[in-house]
């Protein structure tokens, strides 16, 4: 992915935890097509997400932290989904 391609977005995460819960989500996230890195903080209750809007999207990104667990995502700023 060429990194004028890639955005920034940040999703308020519900539903974790613990340190593990955030590790999980970012395993989850970057085996996304398009991701190139997931930083989740748990204290903050926030995933950062960089990826390419041509090969993924926040809704997909969205649809990946639920699967990863009883997580709900919600995108705060970034491309729309």
């Amino acid at each position: 992915m060429s990194a004028s391609a890639a955005v920034k977005a940040t999703f308020a995460v519900r539903g974790m935890h613990c340190a593990s819960c955030g590790i999980l989500i970012d395993e989850v996230v970057e085996e996304l097509d398009g991701v190139s890195a997931s930083a989740t903080s748990v204290r903050r209750s926030r995933t950062v997400v960089t990826y390419d809007p041509a090969r993924a999207s926040a809704a997909d990104i969205t649809a990946a932290i639920a699967r990863a667990g009883s997580y709900q995502a919600q995108l705060l700023d970034g491309p729309p989904p």
